[in-house]
């Protein structure tokens, strides 16, 4: 099978011959992400991005956060810099990037639904927005619906696999807003891209860190095939695995914040084990993956090379 195929059969729960990976080394890589460039979304350090947000560098991570909204009334939204995502300079050699990527299965990068909202409001100012301002919050949500649906038409001209955008829901042990409020503004609007990246065959993807038990139904009744998610432990993985096991794919590392900080070599190791055996199942759902910014995170190299040994070991067997 290719890479391409085992994912696909991963994602499917059609048993792949193996389990799929997104490690560190090149090699090792069953996906690629590719993307706009410039990206609409993009997120850059100590500077302005195309929507007019600020942004400062934390320290010695690679993530940043706006110091300064571009939207800071609702009267601001009307002469607002909106990108254009058709704008031809930021596909030009996107084909020879697809070609490059030979058999991998290849993932494109979308527009965030929840970040960029904040990204232009403040969160403070979004979350009021939910219950003071609903009319305009929801005509922003719109306009990052349809330019999603015009990214997703635009990669599936390229054959692009699946589609993958970055919104962070969770707190440690709760969702930011209520999960009455997220089924009121959000769903609606996931339900809208994951359907037309069915329509053009993409599988679709979440990164969502934090707490997000109380949407995941929701988020897989949407239509979400892959949640990829750098914390389990704030959550547990049996309550994971009780939960959603078999009902949608994982795409995990080792757990960020504890395990891969405070935990052992043989305690990261035997963590791969569990993501696997909890998480996955023996016709697929659950794909390794590899933390992008270790330093960042307080990872030293012995534990990524734990971790990457771990999941090769695993990947080596047959599905358990």
């Amino acid at each position: 099978m290719t890479s391409k195929e085992i994912v696909k059969r991963a994602i499917e729960f059609n048993s792949p011959e193996r389990m799929p990976m997104s490690l560190k080394e090149d090699l090792d890589k069953d996906l690629i992400m590719l993307g706009m460039d410039p990206h609409v979304d993009a997120r850059p350090s100590n500077q302005r991005d195309e929507w007019g947000a600020y942004w400062e560098n934390i320290g010695i991570c690679n993530l940043g956060e706006v110091k300064d909204f571009p939207v800071k009334s609702w009267d601001d939204f009307k002469t607002l810099t909106i990108p254009k995502v058709e704008d031809p300079k930021r596909w030009i050699g996107f084909e020879e990037k697809v070609k490059n990527a030979g058999d991998s299965f290849i993932m494109a990068s979308g527009i965030s639904l929840y970040e960029r909202a904040h990204f232009l409001r403040g969160l403070q100012n979004l979350w009021t927005d939910i219950y003071i301002n609903p009319d305009q919050l929801g005509e922003l949500l719109d306009l990052l619906v349809e330019m999603n649906i015009t990214a997703i038409d635009t990669y599936a001209k390229y054959g692009v696999d699946g589609y993958l955008f970055c919104d962070d829901w969770g707190l440690q042990n709760s969702l930011m807003i209520s999960p009455e409020k997220w089924r009121e503004f959000w769903k609606p609007r996931y339900a809208a891209v994951y359907e037309h990246c069915r329509k053009h065959g993409m599988k679709t993807f979440l990164h969502s860190c934090g707490y997000i038990v109380d949407i995941l139904d929701d988020l897989i009744e949407c239509g979400l095939d892959v949640i990829q998610m750098d914390q389990q432990e704030n959550m547990g993985l049996d309550l994971l695995s009780s939960r959603f096991k078999g009902r949608i794919t994982f795409w995990c590392p080792v757990d960020i914040q504890k395990t891969m900080v405070n935990g052992s070599m043989e305690e990261i190791r035997e963590y791969c084990s569990s993501l696997v055996k909890k998480l996955g199942t023996q016709k697929g759902g659950f794909i390794a993956k590899y933390y992008s910014d270790p330093i960042g995170a307080g990872h030293t190299e012995e534990a990524v090379a734990a971790m990457c040994d771990g999941f090769k070991i695993l990947c080596s067997q047959a599905w358990i």
